[in-house]
């Protein structure tokens, strides 16, 4: 994991709102989406989509790592939206509503028409029943397929759900993404909190979304993303820990049964801990 990038706060930030850029240089989010599709107005779209690609050329984001979402497969705009993406170069382009393998396919296929530079991958919005179900054929359907975003409003509205405080209702969606993602070895980012003046709620969605296995949260305030870099980040004491499973673990190899603090350890516990002081280091990087 020494190329690890934490993505543990991911806000989106409408490409229409000239000052929404602007501030979007001084938050502390692991990542910036630009936003070309719900955030913006339809006769906002060509000039947001001139906005996000300047901003990413700009080279005034820091260590941010930078995407912009397009408007989806089928919309007037998504042609044009993909081709002044992929010529500007972000690290990612984020498409809603991928449904299929298909549609990665093509989507890819657009990109690279479009001359996207090697480094600028596709992520794939999750958010329909057919996604949950289809989702390990939608992750693996690239390699240049690198991410997937829940996209919990539009799979609450396709189910004819409700918002719950747990997501009971959305639990299973939940699961299969996480479990296609994990199966593909691609990174997975739960989806937005709407309230975002219930921060207790917030947080506790912050929490669930942790210890079910997502990497991060998507935003849809500046005032969540300390919750959610604080929230998905290794805690002191689970970075002390992780040190002295792995010392024991070293200091216990040939002699059979090795313990730390009454606990057995074996070699995916050790896994384990590489990979949580992997993310400590790598935030401690973002932030020297």
């Amino acid at each position: 994991m020494s190329d690890f990038k934490p993505l543990r706060s991911v806000l989106y930030m409408p490409s229409s709102n000239e000052r929404a850029l602007e501030k979007a240089k001084t938050i502390p989010a692991d990542a910036i989406i630009f936003d070309l599709e719900d955030a913006v107005a339809p006769d906002a779209k060509p000039s947001a989509r001139e906005a996000a690609a300047a901003a990413v050329r700009s080279g005034e984001y820091g260590r941010r790592q930078l995407i912009i979402r397009v408007n989806g497969i089928g919309t007037e705009w998504h042609d044009d939206d993909l081709k002044a993406a992929a010529a500007a170069g972000p690290d990612v382009v984020l498409v809603p509503k991928v449904n299929s393998a298909a549609e990665v396919r093509q989507l890819v296929a657009a990109l690279e028409a479009a001359g996207a530079p090697e480094h600028t991958k596709l992520w794939a919005m999750v958010e329909t029943p057919i996604a949950m179900l289809d989702a390990h054929a939608i992750a693996t359907a690239s390699d240049r397929l690198t991410g997937f975003v829940m996209g919990t409003n539009d799979l609450v509205k396709e189910l004819y759900a409700e918002h719950v405080p747990g997501r009971q209702p959305v639990i299973t969606g939940l699961g299969l993404a996480l479990l296609a993602a994990r199966a593909a070895g691609i990174v997975i980012i739960d989806g937005v909190y709407n309230d975002v003046k219930n921060l207790d709620g917030f947080l506790a969605e912050v929490e669930q979304g942790r210890q079910m296995g997502f990497d991060g949260k998507t935003l849809i305030h500046p005032g969540q993303v300390d919750g959610a870099n604080e929230g998905f980040a290794p805690s002191e004491q689970a970075v002390e820990d992780a040190r002295g499973l792995i010392q024991a673990w070293e200091d216990g190899k040939g002699s059979g049964v090795v313990t730390y603090n009454g606990r057995m350890v074996e070699n995916l516990h050790v896994e384990s801990a590489e990979r949580t002081l992997a993310i400590a280091d790598a935030i401690a990087a973002l932030q020297s």
